[in-house]
């Protein structure tokens, strides 16, 4: 007898990216595809201590139930970072600690959608929240997006052809995963189109805080004078992702709407994490640890920048991101990235086809990147071999298209 299942499940799909990951394991693989921040940098004899610390101080209490809200500790620290870095003026009965910033993009289809409600999303988007919000059946609308961020007059179009729009998610620093960043400009006019409709915004961070040039941005949560914006931050990115801690900052009326959600998920993120990440920024300094990352993955992204420069061939259109983690590459049309990647895989390089980033489909002729993960002389190499797999494939286009001269080729360089 087969098990009966919630008809949610029908539109529920694996991880591309995971399933890929798993590929990565075999001895040699150099990976372009997880975006997995690098583990020589992960402060572990500092957590010796941190450790021994928190459980000295106060064990019983750190090993034991807390509240669903999160470490007081904690989110004192979290609002006093965000204020001095992002210039928010959040309070710490705003913060909710989340299970990693995943969680916050869970509890918020749980919070906002119901079946064939809309999601305004940039297109491409975050793969995680496609597969976190699909979970609760809404539609999702893609707004084109260019290097500024989402293009407003397209905004306004998807705004004036859909109803049942019920939350806008976006990604405005380094996003994934194409590394763009917002610019000003937009900014400012996406947050009051969506304050004259009143539409909530899930702004995601995760990677804000990793810019390697460059004059900062204010984060939408800093600009946002509507209580609209719900910010959603993790120490996954510029800490240690293993303890899976993260939060979101939203107004005191909506985030005890949260609370009561994530009640009845986990009914609290793991004490023990969040007393380390607390006492971790009482005793070590977060910002020179970051600064570190960020010199370690300025060198890779320049690595793979100028391995890039050198041998892909011409036709292929990439970014120049100014910070975060991913560039993200478009292939002339009628090449397919998931055929690239099988080649690819059997040559012990892995990277993410770019079409799982589009809710909608398509667009299989993009894929994106990761350059955190790996030295810079395994950078230069996976380049290479990647180069030849492509430099195959352009040609074999162009041979098509020599036959069939009516058929155009896509593809011009970026940041010549």
């Amino acid at each position: 007898m087969s098990t009966r299942l919630a008809g949610r499940m029908a539109s529920m799909r694996t991880s591309e990216i995971r399933e890929i990951l798993k590929l990565t394991q075999r001895p040699g693989m150099i990976s372009f595809a997880g975006g997995l921040p690098a583990a020589e940098l992960f402060p572990v004899e500092q957590m010796v201590r941190v450790t021994e610390e928190v459980l000295s101080r106060d064990g019983h209490r750190a090993l034991q139930y807390s509240t669903t809200e999160g470490d007081p500790p904690l989110r004192e620290a979290i609002a006093e970072r965000m204020n001095r870095t992002l210039g928010t003026s959040v309070r710490a009965d705003e913060i909710l600690i989340t299970s990693g910033s995943q969680q916050g993009l869970d509890l918020s289809g749980k919070l906002f959608l119901d079946e064939g409600d809309v999601v305004l999303c940039e297109s491409p988007t975050y793969l995680g929240a496609i597969n976190a919000l699909r979970a609760y059946q809404p539609r999702f609308v893609e707004v084109p997006t260019d290097d500024g961020g989402m293009v407003i007059d397209e905004l306004e179009r998807c705004l004036a052809e859909n109803d049942r729009i019920k939350v806008a998610y976006v990604v405005p620093e380094f996003q994934n995963p194409t590394g763009r960043t917002w610019s000003l400009e937009r900014r400012r006019a996406f947050l009051e189109i969506m304050a004259r409709r009143g539409i909530p915004i899930l702004e995601d961070s995760p990677y804000g805080e990793l810019r390697f040039e460059g004059d900062g941005m204010p984060s939408l949560k800093t600009l946002d004078t509507h209580n609209l914006v719900v910010f959603l931050g993790t120490f996954s990115k510029t800490f240690c992702p293993g303890l899976r801690v993260g939060w979101l900052a939203a107004s005191p009326a909506l985030r005890e709407r949260y609370v009561m959600v994530k009640q009845g998920v986990d009914l609290h993120t793991s004490t023990l994490c969040q007393r380390q990440i607390a006492v971790y920024l009482e005793l070590f300094n977060l910002d020179a640890d970051i600064e570190r990352i960020r010199d370690t993955y300025r060198g890779r992204r320049d690595a793979m920048l100028r391995a890039m420069d050198e041998s892909f061939p011409p036709g292929i259109r990439y970014n120049r991101p100014q910070g975060g983690m991913f560039l993200w590459v478009e292939l002339p049309d009628g090449i397919d990235a998931r055929e690239i990647l099988k080649s690819s895989l059997e040559d012990g390089v892995a990277f993410v086809p770019g079409a799982p980033f589009f809710p909608n489909g398509g667009h299989e002729n993009t894929l994106r990147l990761n350059f955190s993960a790996m030295p810079e002389e395994r950078i230069e190499d996976g380049v290479r071999r990647l180069a030849r797999i492509l430099t195959e494939a352009v040609d074999a286009v162009g041979v098509r298209a020599a036959e069939a001269p009516l058929t155009a080729i896509a593809g011009e360089r970026l940041g010549r």
